[in-house]
């Protein structure tokens, strides 16, 4: 893992926050209307209830009282300690850190407990470049997209990949700040959120799907659609798409290709 001086904390880089290592992608619904309802809840109750004498194990249970534990796969625990960070509720975290105690650190009271919680790094720390990373951080502003794609590995290496092959190299880092090569790229992003193919059975997350305390990767049958691999079967994946026939292959592939020319587009005429 990259600690030099291009290190980029993905899970609080700033204005940005990952909650994903907590299980908020792992709820049966994690609809972002879902979510914002339980962490809009658990924020309030801590907020009644923190101070000295707070009692995490009491909070716990009012919190799982109050909320349908249904769960994607059983073997991801979904932390009841994630609320919203900020009053704009724009931040995801741990309302047991101590940032958010006057330096008091609770995260034992945890089910991963503090030293967990302080040292995991997941794996986009390792397999995403430092200018991946980069990108990410100053592409996504929305909590819910940027857990969901800073955690896709395949999906952010695929894209970095697709236009950086159809633009001869690595997009400077300003590329993502602003103007329409950021729109572009952004675009591109926001179809984790509106992807028309997504399966919509509760079991898949991007590329896996669970079943009870397993889970394996869903593969497009290719040869019962009579296709050839998709150049972009990496993305399709990611993407937890249902492609019932050649149709709809086409036209996913068109989608794609549409986003990675506009990016070079967009490039091209800031060269």
């Amino acid at each position: 893992m990259n600690r030099g001086p291009d290190f980029v904390h993905l899970c609080q880089p700033g204005g940005q926050s990952c909650g994903a290592c907590c299980g908020i992608y792992n709820y049966a619904d994690s609809t972002r209307e879902s979510l914002v309802r339980r962490f809009r809840r658990r924020t309030a109750l801590y907020r009644r209830l923190a101070g000295p004498d707070f009692d995490p194990a009491a909070f716990s249970h009012l919190v799982m009282e109050g909320e349908d534990p249904t769960k994607r796969y059983e073997v991801i625990y979904c932390c009841e300690f994630v609320g919203f960070l900020n009053d704009e509720e724009t931040r995801v975290g741990c309302l047991l850190h101590p940032m958010q105690n006057g330096g008091r650190d609770l995260r034992d009271a945890s089910f991963y407990g503090r030293e967990l919680c302080d040292g995991h790094f997941c794996p986009s720390y390792t397999y995403l470049a430092p200018a991946e990373q980069r990108a990410l951080v100053d592409l996504l502003d929305d909590w819910y997209l940027y857990g969901l794609c800073v955690t896709d590995i395949d999906f952010a290496k695929e894209y970095f990949r697709l236009v950086s092959e159809r633009v001869g190299r690595m997009p400077p880092p300003q590329a993502f700040r602003e103007g329409p090569m950021r729109q572009a790229a952004l675009a591109w992003f926001e179809l984790k959120l509106t992807w028309p193919f997504r399966s919509p059975d509760v079991n898949r997350l991007g590329k896996y799907y669970f079943d009870g305390s397993q889970y394996m990767i869903s593969f497009i049958d290719y040869d019962a659609l009579g296709c050839e691999r998709s150049p972009f079967d990496r993305i399709l994946l990611s993407l937890s798409s249902e492609l019932r026939t050649p149709d709809d292959l086409r036209r996913a592939e068109a989608i794609l290709e549409s986003h990675i020319e506009t990016f070079a587009r967009a490039f091209d005429s800031k060269a």
